[in-house]
């Protein structure tokens, strides 16, 4: 079977054939090609193709409908004016109607099972679903509070939707930044086009060296839970955390990389989130996209914090249910979305307490030490949350958590524990030093606002070229590859 998957061989010759395609037609018909392209990704890869055309039709006729029920009211009253109840009717039943095959298929059986004491039943979940519906329900919500007006071209629209680099892992594009990119025919740019291949090969270095590394020890110590406690689960949680972060981060490197070959700049949806003070602040700077949609379309539409602190942080918990339900069923993905919630309420609570024991103790607010202590004080829960959403349920989850605190073991961090769970002392070696170029990465972007290969590209032609090579090399001969990889695993692939 012919798969594009963003490690594969024959995704990136797709790739190279559709970037000459487009730069061989003329500017006017360019966003022609990325259409038949993403037609022929989504096709040949995805079993959910009959759904996918429904629902970019449903979605785009509802725009029509909202958007001219809107106008029309606008021309009798001569004033714009709210929405009234029948548009409301309409947006809320169309909102609907786009949610329910990500609701049906995601969450179906724990419903069935645990509510309605059915049998479960098999569902698979088309390939994208759960991005493309969010930027559905965006498109919708936009035109029905008139932030923008609908896409009148069936197929425009439906190349926003597929736009095949970012249909599969994000990051969730809106209407309004992205629509007008795809259909702008883009000049060759070569700056542009070299960015878009170190993101590429940014991505491979975090998947390959990193994520696909750690995930050895992940998998070896999540799987068989019942047998570690104490130092072993910690190191396990932190090595999610990094294996998480890494995978995520390198699809969406790919993702971007692969559009700017076209000349389509994609939302960045990283900023370095473990550098983070807050756990506030960590969301601010975690899959941004996801996170400004629950901002934009959940939390804000609730009431968002203008109806007081109660109110405000029931909007808050409502907002992380629904991530937590996005992202899989069953009851550890809602306690993994509530804690967050919790934890967010905590830090605002107990701040001017916070504050004042500092001031006591003499730690300034600027000071390397606080700094040092804000940032434990966010990785450690933020850890702990990774841990429940790993574990096989939720009860194992709080399980090993318990087992974190309550066994003391920190000889395992220096005899030959780790060393036995799949990883040997070179490839633990490789990922120590990938993961420490990672940091530097975004010690870089935090300190002086600048990207690693933006600064790469400012070296001279000798250096960037030493530097593209080596990586590459380091990349196939020290990357993970070998019997029993998955090298179409992406995490977020599953969600």
């Amino acid at each position: 079977m012919f798969k594009m998957v963003f490690l594969s061989v024959s995704y990136y010759i797709f790739l190279a054939a559709a970037v000459m395609v487009y730069y061989l037609l003329p500017l006017r018909f360019r966003w022609l090609a990325l259409l038949a392209a993403s037609m022929a990704f989504y096709v040949r890869l995805s079993h959910g193709r009959k759904l996918f055309f429904a629902m970019v039709l449903f979605s785009y006729a509802m725009g029509l409908f909202l958007y001219y029920m809107r106008k029309n009211r606008a021309e009798k009253r001569r004033e714009e004016g709210g929405p009234r109840a029948p548009e409301r009717l309409l947006f809320a039943a169309a909102v609907c109607a786009v949610a329910a095959p990500l609701v049906v298929t995601k969450n179906g059986n724990f419903i069935l099972q645990f509510f309605l004491n059915r049998p479960g039943r098999s569902f698979i979940i088309p390939l994208g679903l759960s991005f493309y519906t969010l930027q559905m329900i965006a498109y919708l919500a936009d035109i029905f509070t008139g932030r923008i007006e609908p896409e009148k071209n069936p197929l425009h629209y439906m190349l926003f939707i597929s736009f095949f680099p970012q249909t599969i892992q994000g990051p969730i594009p809106r209407f309004g930044d992205l629509g007008r990119q795809l259909l702008t025919g883009r000049r060759f740019d070569e700056a542009g086009f070299t960015r878009g291949l170190l993101l590429i090969g940014w991505g491979f270095f975090l998947k390959m060296m990193i994520a696909d590394k750690a995930a050895v020890v992940v998998n070896a110590v999540f799987d068989h839970s019942a047998m570690y406690a104490g130092f072993v689960v910690f190191a396990a949680g932190a090595l999610y955390s990094l294996q998480l972060y890494a995978d995520f981060m390198a699809c969406v490197s790919m993702a971007r990389g692969a559009a700017a070959l076209f000349g389509v700049q994609l939302a960045e949806n990283f900023n370095h989130p473990y550098l983070a003070l807050s756990v506030k602040e960590f969301w601010q700077r975690w899959h941004i996209s996801l996170s400004s949609w629950l901002r934009d379309y959940i939390y804000i539409p609730l009431g968002g914090n203008r109806k007081g602190r109660m109110r405000r942080y029931i909007n808050l918990a409502l907002t992380f249910a629904v991530s937590g339900v996005w992202h899989g069923a069953g009851y550890k993905y809602l306690f993994w979305g509530l804690f967050h919630a919790a934890y967010q309420i905590g830090e605002e609570i107990t701040a001017p307490v916070r504050d004042r024991l500092c001031r006591l103790l003499g730690i300034s607010g600027d000071s390397l030490l606080r700094t040092v202590l804000r940032r434990a004080a966010t990785l450690f829960p933020v850890m702990a949350a990774w841990i429940v959403f790993r574990a096989d349920s939720l009860r194992e989850g709080l399980r090993m958590l318990f087992s974190m605190v309550s066994v003391w073991n920190p000889w395992i961090l220096f005899d030959d524990t780790l060393l036995r769970l799949g990883l040997e002392w070179k490839e633990w070696a490789v990922l120590l030093i990938s993961s420490w170029v990672l940091l530097r990465a975004s010690l870089l972007k935090e300190r002086r606002g600048l990207e690693l290969w933006d600064w790469l590209m400012r070296q001279h032609i000798l250096f960037r070229w030493f530097c593209y090579l080596g990586a590459a090399v380091a990349v196939f001969v020290f990357g993970t590859y070998g019997f029993g990889f998955d090298a179409q695993a992406f995490i977020y692939g599953g969600f």
